[in-house]
């Protein structure tokens, strides 16, 4: 019965390969060819996909542990644990340093835990740069003056520049980078 019922589809394909047989030309002197599966042992698939994928990783392995292009800082010197550190990363002097959340290449913002904190600036191509540490205590992004315009909250640039009244140019605080690891330390004024 089941025979008897099957469907059009499968019906089409038994007779497609009922008349192939047929039509396949047989000479009486050409041993027949017996189809023969090759059986790989588990151990050796495995020791394929396991080589093959470490092959297609490792590039991406070796870049992962490449501890190159890498700007480090360290603050030091932050007197409290409120707000957050602002740590912007200029390649130009435009902007610099009070428009920071405007012009700089890379801002980054982290909590302070335990008066510590760091910025890690990755994949960053050899060139001049200058970096502006602010302790943003009250967390609205930018650093706070008196009506004198002095500041009142924390801040340090790169090379520890200092400006005679007021800020320091990007060319004192600017420095040199080279493409490879490079660990510094700022320490913030109040």
């Amino acid at each position: 019965m089941f025979n008897q019922r099957q469907s059009l589809c499968e019906r089409g394909f038994s007779r497609f390969f009922a008349m192939n047989k047929s039509t396949i030309p047989r000479s009486g002197t050409a041993p027949a060819v017996k189809h023969t599966k090759v059986r790989v042992p588990t151990g050796a698939r495995c020791a394929a996909w396991l080589t093959a994928l470490v092959i297609a990783n490792l590039s991406s392995l070796t870049f992962a542990q490449s501890p190159g292009h890498r700007i480090h800082v360290k603050i030091l010197n932050i007197r409290n644990n409120t707000g957050t550190i602002d740590c912007a990363l200029f390649e130009s002097p435009v902007g610099f340093p009070t428009e920071f959340l405007q012009s700089a290449t890379t801002v980054m913002i982290k909590k302070i835990r335990d008066l510590q904190a760091r910025c890690d600036f990755e994949d960053i191509p050899p060139g001049t740069y200058a970096i502006v540490v602010i302790h943003d205590e009250n967390m609205n992004g930018k650093l706070e003056t008196n009506w004198l315009g002095v500041p009142t909250e924390g801040y340090g640039f790169s090379n520890d520049a200092k400006g005679l009244f007021g800020a320091p140019s990007f060319s004192a605080a600017s420095f040199q980078y080279a493409g490879q690891k490079l660990d510094l330390t700022i320490s913030l004024h109040y």
